[in-house]
């Protein structure tokens, strides 16, 4: 299956143990992670300003998305798809990756519930049906 993890998602799976790690792990062995140069980026910062983790740290984070995921290039996305704009990028990975999922805790993107044939979910909501065969 391919997903598209949100930068809150990839986040929340290093920030504390719980259902967000479980699920980056799941994905890391089960699916194919979908990224971007945008949403790599969101994460890096975002592990910097929230988690405060060190420059090393963040480094390694980066190498093993990098190393373990597909990069694309997003497509453009009209600015009137969410009402984020900072979330157009995600949209645009969307539109080109053509994921199974994208999974999210930001609620801009949740109330599109889904965009073309992919369905945007929650972690929790994912995690209940990824782990099926």
């Amino acid at each position: 299956m391919k997903v598209v993890l949100d930068a809150n998602v990839v986040v929340a799976a290093f920030a504390a143990r719980g259902l967000c790690e479980s699920l980056f792990e799941h994905c890391l062995a089960s699916h194919e992670i979908l990224l971007s140069e945008p949403l790599l980026e969101e994460i890096r910062r975002n592990l910097a300003k929230k988690v405060k983790l060190d420059r090393r740290t963040i480094a390694s984070i980066d190498r093993l998305l990098r190393q373990n995921g597909s990069i694309l290039a997003p497509t453009e996305a009209s600015l009137g798809a969410c009402r984020d704009v900072a979330d157009l990028h995600l949209l645009g990975l969307v539109r080109i990756a053509k994921p199974d999922y994208l999974v999210t805790g930001d609620e801009n993107l949740l109330v599109l519930n889904r965009l073309e044939r992919c369905p945007i979910v929650t972690a929790r909501r994912f995690w209940s049906f990824a782990q099926r065969p």
